[in-house]
């Protein structure tokens, strides 16, 4: 397996492009091929999840995506609006429109600016290319509050793999937590490409904590526009790694963040135990603002374990911190390690922190991400403007 150029448009028979206006911006990615997707549990669902959760597992043609709004909390007018993206994309492309996935990304309550998207529909379709510089059109329409560009491709057996997706506040694991959109030419069916990519959201963006807040837009598609055939077992690990560069991409790019945290759980009794601690630590506060202070408060790594319901006995903890080359325990199990606080102080100045703990229990293991907390984090939210 080995990471290559090029985004979506790596993929063989993808096109794509994105236009960038403002505070607005539309995405349109087409290639034909069996489809699923994964949306978030948010009972408070937008629109086009609304729409697109309707067209899938099925095949699909194309995905149009708005930012600028989020669709979400519209009524039927909402439903009208996405139904009227997709038909407007079909229309130019000579296909079905239920083949038409939809996406939106903004401020809830605020309708999509359909004038706006009617006007640029056009240009956003002739501007349609296999080129690299497609997907990064595409991939920049589609972002907000994002500073930086989220796509990757992989290849692996021959198959491409290949995502965008935008993604910087409003991140939580339940789901997505974001816009994605991956293309690949494996052939499979739909059925195949749900579960593998169920497996794939559940260890990547569902390990995905910014702020705790969970969206009323996630939603990740794939699409399999059926060129190769691959062993879904290494397709499976092909996805696994797309799905976890683009959470580690969205984690770098919290909004406000100055530091990327990985927090490493072993030793857990179950899956589940891990995944909970894991996730318990990187979504703290407490320990988001010390990270941010470069402050080794091991402490309250300690306690965001205890309280995330993971199985745990103090005695066989064995905690450590690292930044990706150096490595500090400040924890053996159970017994506090004598003057490793100043080495980790150190360390906290960097910006990547790796958080390991050894629960001492069992064989199961996780891994989460997320970055710290900061004052410009209240800045962007305070005076969250679109």
């Amino acid at each position: 397996m080995k990471l290559i150029e090029g985004g979506v448009c790596a993929v063989p028979g993808v096109k794509a492009y994105g236009i960038k206006e403002g505070k607005q911006g539309l995405a349109i990615i087409a290639g034909k091929g069996n489809a699923a997707g994964v949306f978030t549990q948010n009972k408070i669902r937008a629109a086009p999840v609304i729409v697109t959760s309707r067209r899938l597992p099925g095949v699909m043609n194309a995905i149009v995506a708005y930012s600028g709004s989020a669709n979400a909390f519209t009524g039927k007018k909402g439903i009208e609006d996405a139904e009227k993206m997709a038909f407007l994309v079909a229309g130019a492309l000579g296909v079905d429109p239920e083949s038409v996935g939809v996406a939106s990304t903004g401020i809830i309550g605020r309708p999509v600016n359909m004038d706006w998207i009617e006007y640029h529909v056009k240009e956003a379709i002739n501007g349609l290319t296999s080129e690299p510089s497609g997907s990064e059109a595409a991939a920049r329409a589609i972002m907000t509050t994002d500073t930086a560009l989220k796509q990757v491709v992989v290849e692996v057996d021959g198959v491409h793999i290949g995502g965008i997706a935008k993604g910087s506040g409003m991140i939580e694991p339940n789901m997505a937590t974001m816009l994605a959109f991956i293309y690949t030419d494996a052939k499979l069916s739909s059925e195949s490409l749900y579960k593998c990519l169920k497996t794939a959201v559940d260890n990547s963006f569902n390990m995905l904590v910014v702020d705790g807040d969970t969206s009323t837009n996630d939603m990740v598609l794939l699409t399999a526009t059926g060129k190769k055939r691959i062993d879904e077992s290494k397709f499976q690990e092909g996805l696994n790694r797309v799905c976890a560069e683009l959470a580690k991409m969205i984690a770098r790019d919290g909004e406000g963040a100055t530091k990327f945290i990985e927090v490493r759980i072993k030793g857990a009794r179950s899956e589940e135990d891990a995944r909970k601690a894991a996730k318990a630590v990187v979504r703290s506060p407490l320990v988001k603002t010390a990270v941010y202070g470069a402050d080794p408060n091991w402490g309250r790594i300690i306690a965001a374990i205890g309280r995330s319901g993971t199985d745990v006995e103090e005695e066989r903890i064995t905690l450590a911190l690292s930044d990706s080359h150096k490595t500090v325990t400040l924890v053996k199990e159970g017994n506090i390690v004598e003057g490793a606080l100043a080495q980790a102080k150190a360390l906290m100045a960097k910006d990547v922190i790796v958080i390991s703990a050894d629960l001492g229990l069992g064989k199961h293991e996780a891994t989460a991400w997320g970055c710290d907390l900061t004052y410009d984090y209240i800045r962007i939210n305070a005076k969250y403007i679109m």
